[in-house]
Order: structure tokens, then sequence, then C-alpha cells
């Protein structure tokens, strides 16, 4: 039987230097936050069999919320004040999948690709330790305290190092055991740790594209890179009308609007989020509500339409996907809507997982016109703008 590979996705830190209110792992880069593309790239890696997240104590509801869907995740443990000891962490967290190798990833590279981690598999396994590097293109000058060059260094002796760095398990397990019993928190990476502890450590191959996000300006680049990567833009669109009923309230976006009737519908009968359902599975060729979700089916009588939606955006994010943008016209000559834009368009983005700036919701009547003129029900009309890779057409 092979050796288990698995992963640790070290995902602890602040990111103070990205600035911003929440850590740069969970900023949102291209509809989704950063963790999400990289713990998914060992998830769904055919060699990958186990994936330790590791977190800071107070992230686990940003952690849940960003990784909602994931099926093969393991439970996240909590980091320790350093990142040598986030590491052991997780590598303590592995123990009982009992891996033979083990690949170490920072939750800030959310580019790294696939045959980059098939290298750091073989590399792992002919070495025992092994790092991924790229060439230094630019002249490195070291300097003294006063900015003086006081050496030209070869570059051609330098490499520039990434993650994901891997080891035997034992190995670097091992190591990170003996460097805590020794009261040594300050390697900067486990590669560093390994030298330490008296093993060689051999380069691989790295990746240009395989960026750290650590300043604001990188997430900038970054969301440019992300884009030119989606160009497959596609263009859905969803219709929904239901009748007014007996009830005091009705639902839109997601939000309980009080109003003199309800609406009649097998679910909770929000036409926003059902049209917008459809808009995006139009933008996946992939059915409408009625094929996922059958009105026929009782287990969705009375159902909350925001699970249709979550549905939809994760069938986007499961094709590597993202949602540009949701845009909504509502018809009714009542209630009225624009008292609650704003509040459904931060539904609507917080089922989505996307800015609430990626949202549009206007409101219209019918001029007294047809079956809305005469109050006698409401229409949502849809549009949503996916982007998702070419491979994935």
């Amino acid at each position: 039987m092979p050796d288990i590979i698995a992963a640790v996705v070290v995902a602890g830190g602040r990111g103070l230097r990205v600035g911003g209110d929440v850590p740069k792992q969970y900023r949102q880069l291209g509809g989704e936050p950063v963790i999400r593309p990289a713990l998914s790239a060992f998830l769904d890696h055919p060699r990958i069999g186990a994936v330790q997240p590791v977190i800071h104590r107070e992230d686990e509801p940003m952690f849940r919320a960003a990784t909602a869907g994931f099926q093969k995740l393991l439970p996240p443990v909590w980091g320790g004040a350093t990142r040598q000891a986030s590491v052991r962490a997780g590598l303590e967290g592995l123990i009982g999948s009992a891996p033979g190798i083990v690949l170490i990833h920072d939750a800030a590279r959310p580019f790294v690709s696939g045959a980059l981690i098939e290298r750091a598999i073989a590399a792992a396994r002919q070495n025992g330790a092994a790092v991924p590097a790229v060439a230094i293109a630019d002249t490195v000058k070291k300097i003294d305290r006063s900015s003086i060059v006081v050496e030209t260094l070869d570059r051609n002796q330098l490499r520039t190092v990434q993650t994901p760095q891997a080891f035997t398990f034992e190995l670097i397990i091992a190591a990170h055991r003996r460097a805590a019993a020794a009261g040594r928190e300050d390697f900067t990476d486990d590669a560093a740790l390994a030298e330490w502890a008296g093993h060689p450590v051999s380069v691989f191959e790295g990746d240009a594209g395989n960026v750290k996000l650590t300043t604001a300006d990188d997430f900038t680049r970054a969301e440019i890179v992300r884009h030119a990567a989606l160009g497959d833009v596609r263009t859905g669109s969803g219709f929904d009308v239901h009748a007014f009923c007996d009830g005091d309230h009705v639902m839109l976006g997601g939000v309980r609007i009080p109003h003199s009737r309800g609406v009649t519908g097998h679910s909770d009968a929000d036409v926003v989020l059902h049209a917008l359902v459809d808009a995006i599975l139009g933008a996946l060729s992939d059915g409408d509500i009625g094929v996922h979700f059958p009105p026929s089916d009782p287990q969705w009588k009375g159902a909350s339409s925001d699970r249709f939606l979550a549905f939809a955006c994760e069938r986007v994010r499961a094709r590597h996907g993202m949602i540009a943008h949701l845009d909504i016209t509502v018809v009714c000559e009542a209630p009225r809507v624009s008292p609650h834009r704003d509040a459904m368009r931060e539904r609507i983005a917080a089922i989505a997982g996307i800015s609430p700036t990626r949202v549009g919701i206007k409101a219209t009547t019918s001029e007294k016109m047809g079956f809305t003129g005469r109050g006698e029900g409401i229409v949502a009309m849809a549009t949503a703008t996916v982007r998702l890779p070419w491979s994935a057409a």
C-alpha cells in the first residue's frame, strides 16, 4: 500500500502588511477568499490523501465560511505564536493519518498549481527534504548599515524559495520536535529548520506564478492575473414570478420584508433569489432551479431560498470560476424595494461569497398594467456574469 501524502496549509497569521480589517488569507481575490484556492489545489490533487489546515483560533467563523462545501478537509487545528509553531501543530494534527510524505504550504500562495505539487511529491520521494526555488533575474547587492554596497553576490548561486516545501513526514516532525525542545522558534521556513537538524535539503523547479500575497500591491497584481486566467466570460439570465396570497411578509433577496400580503410558492417563494439561481445556472449551462430542486420533492417545501443560491454559487467554484457580477430588477407595485435595497445586496453578497459592490438591485413598477400592475404578483429578472477558466469550458 503506497504511503499517504498529506498537506499542511498554514493560515494562522494576521497579514498586517496588506491592510484592511481581515487577515489576508480571508481577503477576497477574484470573488473568493484567498485561502479557498490555496486549499482547493491540494484537495483536488488525486495523490493528496489528507489536507490539514492550521488557523488562528479567532478566525474559525471566517474559515468555516471560506471552506463551505469542501468534503475532504480535516478539521482545523489552532496555530501558535510563530509560523514554526503553527506548522508543528499541523504536523501533530496529521499523526492519525500516518502520512509518508507531507507538503507544507502557505495559504497566502493561492496560485499553487497541480504541476508544482506533483514536482514537490517527486522531490520528497527522491531526497527526503526539498523546496521549490526560482532563479534570481536581478543583480543582488549586499549592503552595510549605511546603505553602502559591500559585496555583489553571485546570483547564479542564489534562489528565492517558495512553498509547498516537501519532506518525509518522520524527518520533518522529528526536526520540529527537536527544535521546540531546544527552545528554537526562530526558523522562517521548514527548510531552514531541516538544515539546522542536519538534513540536506535539495531544490526543485518552482513556479514564477506561485506568488505570495503580502502587500496591497500584491493583491492588485493578483487580481489582474486572476481575471486574465478566467478568460471564459459567460452571462446567464433568470426570471421568476410568484402570486400574492394571504400573509404578512414577502422574502426578497434573502430579506424578510413586512407586507400586507404573502406570496405563494413551494419554498419561501423568494423571486429574487430564484431568478438569480437560474441566471447563474444558465451561465454554466447547468439546467435550472427546477432541475436541481424540483417542486415535487417535499423536502423543499418551505425551504429557505438561500440554500438554492449557495448551491448555484458552489457550482461555479467547483469549476474554479468566479461570479463577477449579479444584477436584479424587481417589478411590483408593492412592497417598496428601495428601503431594503442595501440589506438585500449585503445578504446576496454574503450567500454568494462576493463583495456587495458586485450586486446590483433595481426596482420598478409596470405602471398599473398587467398582473403586477393590478397587485396580483411580483416579478424578478436577473443577470449573472460568471468567469471560468478556458479549461472548464
